[in-house]
């Protein structure tokens, strides 16, 4: 299968693709709206839920956005290089989990709850796939109105605090 024809076939089985896929697929991150399957040699994340994705692809313009000084670039338009968007997504994530649980701290002197209700703590761990993406978002949703009043200043510095993985070298 040539690429062409995957991308063809991917588009066909995932009309509603999940923009974090990248970060799901790292295993980062998880989502309780995300479904996961295999095409040819690959996995592929779709999204079960129009509002949740439609909430996920303004985040992440905006995360885009606000991260363009982080990449050193004066606009983004369309795909980053594959590094870039981890970094952006997973970083992301993280930083939007470390704002919401700060504020759910100070608000209710509680951690943030996942979408299972179970109580969890905000660690500086970088394995998050027990907290939910679109709850996540639902949750920085309630507690700052909208997504464009989050403190990108604050979810920058985790971002640019994130690190990707690096090359494996060949053994020669």
């Amino acid at each position: 299968m040539d690429e062409k024809e995957y991308r063809s076939a991917y588009d066909d089985i995932n009309p509603l693709r999940c923009v974090f896929e990248k970060a799901i697929n790292s295993r980062l991150c998880n989502c309780t709206r995300a479904r996961r399957f295999n095409l040819a040699d690959r996995e592929g994340v779709s999204c079960q839920d129009h509002t949740a994705q439609k909430s996920c692809v303004n985040l992440l313009a905006l995360l885009r956005d606000n991260g363009r000084f982080l990449l050193q670039q004066t606009t983004i338009d369309g795909q980053l290089p594959h590094n870039a968007e981890i970094k952006i997504q997973n970083g992301g994530i993280q930083g939007l989990l470390s704002v919401v649980s700060k504020k759910a701290a100070i608000m209710s002197s509680q951690p943030i709850a996942s979408a299972n209700s179970s109580t969890q703590h905000a660690s500086s761990s970088t394995h998050l796939n027990e907290y939910d993406i679109a709850g996540l978002v639902t949750a920085a949703v309630q507690q700052y109105q909208s997504l464009e009043q989050l403190p990108y200043s604050d979810i920058m510095q985790v971002v640019s605090a994130f690190q990707t993985r690096r090359k494996r070298r060949k053994k020669s």
